[in-house]
């Protein structure tokens, strides 16, 4: 339900945020929760995450009100909380939240969110079968020096393939890029596992070597990060919201959540399919994509800027104990028990 309030954050974004929209997946919340304004890229993969939450009743549990702002890249995340519309991103990609904290925006990594990158390469050509079958081809990507950019170049690399050697095509987000896919306007490119179970019937199939979650496993694909206005005014809001969030992965990724993970993909998407549903959870139980300790490593926060320097987004690498504070990470963790 979109209050006064959310427009009210709608609005403050401004048109440099281009589209979004605020939303709660229902339920009351208690009368004590405490209200944070939650920011998070667009897709099911988070509303799905942020429905079990809510159903589990991990909101409750850790008295939040989470009120969740949808936007349609990390750049806008990241001005969503520049500008104060929002205390916390809860997961997006975060190799645009380093070229801003080198520019002085003031922000701080938080936590992990979803580690391992869950996109795979598809392609609507039969006779390209492997990775090694998009020399000379066009692949569909974000802005040059996106997340789905760097994947593609470090997959293509992986398999020895010069990244030279392609056409890179900015077409969008990874659903976009499916789509292209599907119609054909580009030979290959990296979308989500949401499309795994319904890519035949667009005339699509994934590579088996074009698997990111087994192929690059190093790139760490989604963090939480906030203003650092937000872990003066409200420590405590941030600390119980990633202990609610931290909860839920650590559910999502136990056997025990089959069936509500189901219901929730369900009322996210508002389709009855059960078989995609399990498609996914079964995926998530394989791989263990989330990142249930919350605590990201240096290693991992520095492979995503040492390629952002690669890509010319970024100069240098920066100390990792300057943009990040994993002390609220550690507190939620005390929570979770």
């Amino acid at each position: 339900m979109i209050g006064p309030l959310d427009f009210s954050r709608r609005q403050a974004l401004g048109v440099g945020l281009g589209a979004a929209s605020s939303l709660a997946l229902g339920g009351a919340a208690r009368a004590d929760a405490k209200r944070v304004d939650i920011v998070m890229t667009q897709g099911n993969t988070g509303l799905i995450v942020h429905e079990v939450a809510r159903a589990q009743g991990f909101f409750d549990q850790f008295a939040i009100s989470p009120d969740v702002l949808q936007v349609s890249d990390g750049s806008k995340c990241v001005a969503a909380l520049v500008s104060g519309a929002s205390q916390l991103c809860i997961y997006s990609g975060f190799n645009q939240l380093t070229p801003a904290l080198e520019r002085g925006a003031p922000l701080k990594i938080l936590a992990g969110a979803l580690n391992l990158p869950s996109v795979a390469m598809f392609s609507g050509h039969p006779n390209i079968q492997r990775v090694a079958d998009l020399r000379g081809k066009v692949l569909g990507i974000g802005a040059p020096g996106s997340v789905l950019h760097q994947m593609t170049v470090l997959l293509l690399r992986k398999k020895g393939v010069d990244p030279n050697s392609v056409t890179f095509r900015n077409v969008g987000s990874n659903a976009d890029v499916f789509k292209a896919v599907a119609a054909k306007t580009v030979d290959a490119g990296l979308s989500d596992i949401e499309v795994w179970n319904k890519a035949a019937g667009y005339g699509a199939h994934a590579l088996p070597d074009g698997l990111c979650w087994k192929e690059i496993p190093e790139y760490t694909n989604q963090a939480s990060y906030a203003s650092v206005s937000a872990i003066q005014r409200d420590r405590d809001g941030l600390v119980r919201a990633l202990a609610a969030y931290g909860k839920a992965y650590r559910y999502i990724s136990s056997p025990a959540s089959r069936d509500a993970y189901v219901r929730a993909r369900q009322k996210v998407t508002g389709q009855g399919d059960a078989q995609a549903a399990l498609a996914q959870w079964n995926w998530i139980q394989q791989n263990h994509p989330y990142d249930t300790g919350l605590i990201l490593s240096q290693t991992q926060v520095d492979t995503v800027q040492k390629l952002d320097v690669e890509f010319k987004v970024q100069r240098q690498v920066l100390p990792f104990n300057q943009i990040t504070d994993m002390s609220i990470a550690r507190d939620a963790l005390k929570l979770i028990k």
